[in-house]
Formats: C-alpha cells, structure tokens, sequence
C-alpha cells in the first residue's frame, strides 16, 4: 500500500488500520479511492480538487450540515453519506498542499452511468425528490454559495453578451446563427431567477449535478438508495434539480453529437422523471409544479449559452478533445431546447397529469 494514502488515512477515525486503498470510479473532478481496514470496513478516500473549488472548507461545511440533517430524518445509515472525521474533529486534512477527505462506504449497491431502462430514470428522478423533500424544512439561506452565481441564468447571460464583445478567439461570426437563437430567448430565461428573488418560489438546497450516477441504487432491489457528490450542495431552486435532470437523461443523444437530427427529448423519459420527482416530493408548491417544464428549458438553455461562451472565448473551461467540440455540444443544447419549444403543450400536460395541479 502506498505509504502516503497510509498516512493520511490513519490521520482519520476509521474502524481498524488501513490495509489497501486502490483507485475508484470514474469521476473527473476529485480523485477517488476504495480503502479498506484490517476490520474489513471499507471507506472511499478522496483527494478534493481545491482548483476546481476555491472555499474547501464551505464546501465541507454545506456537506457536514446537510448530511447530518438528513441523518436525523432516517434510520437507515446506508440511505445518508457519513462523513468521516479526522483525529482532530475535522471534516478533512490537508496533506502536502491537498486536501483529502472520507466517507463510510455505501455497500451493496450499483452507479450507473446510463439508465438501463425508464425504471432506472424513474428512481434517478425518485432519489433527487427524496433528497429535496427530506431538506425541504432545512434553512438553505444558511449555506454557502460556494460557485457564487451557479445556476444564475442572468449573470450567464452578461458572461455570454461580454464574451461576444470581446470576441477573443475570433469565431462569432461564424457562429452567429447559434448566438441570436440564444439571445431571442434571454428575457425568458431570466423567469426562474426572478422568481425566486421576488420569493414566489421558495429557496432550497439544491443539489446541482443530478445526474444518474450521483444517485446508488440497491443492488438486490434496484431502487433508488443514497444521493451522492454533495460538493455542489447550494441554495437554489429545485427547478435547477429538476431541469438539469431532464437536459442530460431525457436526451436522446450525447452531449456533443454532431447530427442533430438524433437529438430530441424524450418525452417518455420527461413523463417518467416528472412523475418520480413529484410523487417523491410533495412539498413541492404550485408555483414550482407549474414552472417545471421552464426549469427543463433554462437549464438546457443556460448550459447551451456556457459552451457557446467557452467557444467564444477559445475553449479555456470545458475540455474538448476536438477542433468545435464546444459548438458542437451548444448546438445540441440549443437543438434541445427547439424540441421542448415544439413539444411544449405535451411538456404542460404531463406535468399537469403527474402532479394533479
């Protein structure tokens, strides 16, 4: 066993010695490992990417507090991540310039990557209701913002408007057709946020990375167990949750595919989220029940405006692994957001049927 993952592990409050720690998943942002201890537990050792989020220590206080509330609701352990301590009562160590982290293991259940069938999307959509309608009474105001202006689709839209100005890499004239479909729909856009300035939709914690495989399934049952990857937990609306949802697993198509004839949403899989996302939680407002299919549309949208700016800008944020990768995924997201346009009485009607407003 590598003696530097040896030292940091025996820094934290495990059951027994640490044995073996070996890469795991498949993550891109912290890099991830499976320890286990001469008791025969198991933790997931974690370096956090303090590049990628500047504030460990708010980051670690929004999961600290969310984690230890959702405790509180359930008696099931595997149903919460637990956060193991350091020695010293901390949340993580800092170990030669890194910051590294631990949770218990959540054993016995399966991550994927892709829904297998609408029934692994429906638990996805079950997972995430579940998570917002347990924190539905926690005070979001009182956790940190830890990316100021995430899922604030007006300050996006400054970023794209300076972007196009400043023209850095030269491309938006070729690209101008995909720039004035984005700025047709800017007013809209701004809906979601309005609202909840104005507090006609009620400030949550959010979870803001919902995709499949943030959700563990039960291996025996195949239900919907543990919200995981808590690093983005903010307050914010659950129409975040909701729309990035659908904008990544009701696609039919992958994120920068270049025929965008395959490109539509799925309104089999919106039907099946929607019904998942509500049933699980019924706290939800009419309000919010009436702004969902907007929520699928904004975030589509805002996701669209931010690989258009990436692509203005020369590709400096998202990683591409081809020349117009960054277009390319725009174009997707904006082909998305046409598709919800067209099928948008059905979107209403499904919403509408699956929550009885």
């Amino acid at each position: 066993m590598d003696p530097e993952k040896m030292s940091i592990l025996r820094a934290f409050r495990l059951d027994g010695a640490p044995v073996s720690c070996e890469n795991y998943g498949c993550g891109h942002i912290n890099a991830t490992f499976l320890a286990a201890t001469d008791t025969g537990r198991r933790y997931i050792l974690q370096r956090i990417n303090h590049r990628a989020f500047r504030n460990v220590q708010a980051l670690l206080d929004n999961i600290a507090a969310v984690t230890e509330f959702l405790r509180s609701k359930t008696d099931d352990p595997r149903r919460v991540m637990t956060l193991i301590r350091a020695k010293d009562g901390a949340p993580c160590i800092r170990y030669a310039d890194e910051y590294w982290r631990v949770y218990d293991y959540v054993g016995g259940t399966i991550c994927l990557q892709q829904p297998d069938t609408d029934e692994d999307f429906y638990q996805a959509a079950v997972g995430f209701g579940t998570f917002a309608q347990l924190l539905s009474d926690f005070p979001a105001e009182k956790l940190h913002e830890t990316i100021p202006n995430f899922h604030n689709t007006p300050d996006r839209y400054r970023l794209f408007r300076e972007s196009i100005e400043r023209d850095a890499a030269r491309r938006a004239a070729a690209v101008r057709t995909e720039i004035d479909f984005a700025l047709a729909r800017e007013a809209e856009m701004t809906t979601i946020q309005n609202a909840l300035s104005a507090g006609k939709i009620p400030l949550r914690v959010t979870h803001n990375d919902t995709k499949l495989n943030n959700v563990l399934l039960d291996s025996q049952t195949r239900k919907a167990l543990c919200v995981v990857d808590l690093d983005t937990v903010m307050p914010g609306s659950s129409l975040y949750d909701f729309g990035d949802a659908i904008r990544y697993g009701a696609s039919t198509a992958a994120e920068d595919e270049r025929d965008l004839s395959r490109v539509e949403m799925s309104l089999e899989r919106f039907r099946v989220f929607t019904r998942g996302y509500v049933r699980s939680c019924p706290n939800l407002t009419a309000e919010e029940l009436a702004l969902l299919p907007l929520g699928a549309k904004t975030m589509t949208m805002e996701c669209g405006i931010r690989f258009l700016t990436d692509h203005l800008d020369g590709d400096l944020y998202f990683a591409v692994h081809r020349e117009g990768q960054n277009l390319d995924r725009a174009r997707t997201q904006f082909k998305l957001v046409s598709d919800m346009e067209r099928k948008w009485s059905e979107m209403q009607r499904i919403v509408a049927e699956e929550s009885k407003i």
